[in-house]
């Protein structure tokens, strides 16, 4: 089936969307020339009753319906997609340019598939109009349809484990630790301890990482480090959440009863790569979540965070995480400070290492996939 290509530096004078003709084609679809001029002469169908279906980051389906009266003519269809305005977006930041897309007159519906002008988890509006090319080059068009609107979907499970690969490239070998920690600022902890039943509750994930992660915005749980210094085996002093630190031994949270799943893999603009990862309780509401949408790890065999019986004779589980990745770990379910301990940490408050809404660095090579950011 062939999709739509992209008009030619030409512009409808009827297009229901303002600006310049982004020059991109569709992935499997035929470009189609654009020479000559538009001209309006018999009436053509106008599209009516569009549905979108289908969505996925990166594609669509679009069908619509027509009146039979010259739809015999028709040759090209013409599609205006454009991102939906954010009325709270930077008045100074350059508009996205408007997408031209050009289609033959194939059968509905039609798939429009392209991850240089989609971007995963972003509103939409489209437009159809239909067009009949003529001898002379000219085209004959019709009005304009209603404008739809629509939003693209999450990463895929597929997509995920497209970035999951590229994570396991640069993860590093893999160093011994003991303990899970939380740090935050003192007044944190003195609400969960009276207004919380002593217990650090979730909240749900921020937009930090990837554009089109799943959990972002959804997730609810609750960040814990895990990485060490490689040469004293312990967690670092510094922190840019807090100066108090909760620390728990790394089996309360991670053991034979918990599953592991592997969330975002991003980077800041920085040469730090961070791994965001999720443990949740077998059958916990966290767990019923990430197994409809995240690829789930083997505990005893991963490349960045892994359980596993000790030696004969030791019978304790041992617990290694990657090096050279920052290991961003999702606990799902609520937590008892008295299961661990909370104290000040010696070393300082950096804030410019702190995560928090972070925005990952879409040129990046290392952590970039090719269906948007």
């Amino acid at each position: 089936m062939e999709v739509p290509g992209l008009a030619h530096n030409i512009t409808s004078p009827l297009s229901p969307c303002e600006g310049m003709i982004k020059d991109l084609s569709l992935d499997a679809l035929q470009l189609c020339e654009r020479d000559g001029s538009i001209s309006e002469m018999e009436e053509l169908p106008v599209p009516q009753n569009i549905k979108i279906s289908n969505i996925t980051c990166d594609s669509f389906r679009i069908c619509w319906d027509m009146e039979p009266r010259g739809k015999e003519r028709i040759t090209h269809y013409f599609i205006d997609l454009n991102k939906k305005e954010n009325k709270n977006s930077n008045k100074f930041k350059h508009k996205d340019v408007p997408t031209k897309l050009v289609a033959k007159a194939v059968p509905l519906p039609m798939t429009v598939r392209g991850h240089w002008f989609l971007s995963p988890r972003t509103e939409y509006t489209v437009a159809v109009q239909t067009a009949s090319k003529q001898t002379d080059g000219d085209y004959a068009i019709s009005q304009w349809s209603e404008i739809i609107e629509f939003c693209t979907a999450d990463y895929s499970t597929v997509h995920l484990n497209q970035l999951m690969q590229k994570a396991e490239v640069i993860a590093g070998r893999m160093l011994r630790f003991s303990v899970f920690y939380r740090n935050q600022n003192k007044e944190y902890f003195d609400h969960a301890r009276e207004a919380q039943d002593n217990r650090m509750l979730q909240s749900v994930k921020d937009n930090s990482g990837s554009h089109g992660s799943p959990i972002s915005g959804k997730l609810e749980g609750l960040f814990f480090s895990c990485n060490t210094e490689f040469n004293t085996g312990k967690p670092p002093q510094d922190s840019p959440y807090g100066r108090h630190r909760f620390e728990v031994k790394a089996e309360t949270l991670f053991n034979t009863d918990t599953n592991l799943y592997f969330g975002d893999f991003y980077c800041m603009y920085t040469a730090y790569h961070f791994v965001i990862l999720v443990l949740a309780p077998k059958g916990s509401a966290g767990d019923d979540f990430c197994k409809q949408r995240l690829p789930a790890l083997d505990i005893a065999d991963n490349r960045f965070l892994t359980c596993k019986q000790g030696e004969a004779g030791d019978g304790g589980l041992v617990f290694h995480h990657a090096q050279d990745v920052i290991l961003e770990v999702i606990y799902t379910e609520p937590v008892d400070l008295a299961s661990g301990t909370v104290a000040e940490i010696s070393g300082h408050q950096l804030m410019s290492m702190s995560t928090v809404n972070a925005k990952k660095d879409p040129s990046c090579k290392t952590c970039n996939i090719s269906v948007g950011r």
